[in-house]
């Protein structure tokens, strides 16, 4: 658009180049950003962003995440685990599987057991040892 066509063009020599006398157009009238969340936006803020504001719970100054360490492992997702599980004959000593070495702390027992191994973990289901004890396996707990 050329500028002769412009509203502005048209403006020159009023005062309030038709923005009225009170309100006075200007830049940023209602703040930038999230300004005036708990002012003059509040119902916004309330209605679509609930708990927008404020603090929940309590704080925990030195949290150690060791404390809450604690990933686990399946039955099922035991066979992966133990060394050459195929050749496992009756009458040879179980193959140990170390879960800690592994980076697991606890046996879950969902699914079923592959082969009958020594399990040593630092902690273990009631229903992974029963089923582990069923098929002919053993369970040692860590410290």
């Amino acid at each position: 658009m050329p500028t002769r066509f412009r509203k502005t063009r048209k403006q020159r020599g009023s005062s309030f180049c038709g923005y009225g006398r009170v309100g006075k157009h200007k830049k940023h009238p209602s703040g930038r950003g999230n300004a005036g969340g708990m002012h003059q936006h509040r119902i916004n803020f309330d209605k679509y962003h609930p708990g927008y504001f404020g603090k929940v719970g309590m704080r925990h100054f030195h949290k150690k995440a060791n404390p809450t360490w604690k990933p686990t492992i399946n039955l099922s997702q035991l066979a992966k685990l133990i060394p050459n599980a195929s050749g496992v004959k009756k009458g040879a000593e179980l193959p140990v599987v170390d879960l800690l070495s592994h980076g697991y702390a606890k046996l879950l027992g969902n699914g079923i057991v592959p082969a009958p191994c020594i399990v040593r973990a630092r902690f273990v289901s009631k229903l992974a040892e029963k089923k582990l004890k069923a098929a002919g396996g053993v369970v040692e707990l860590q410290a």
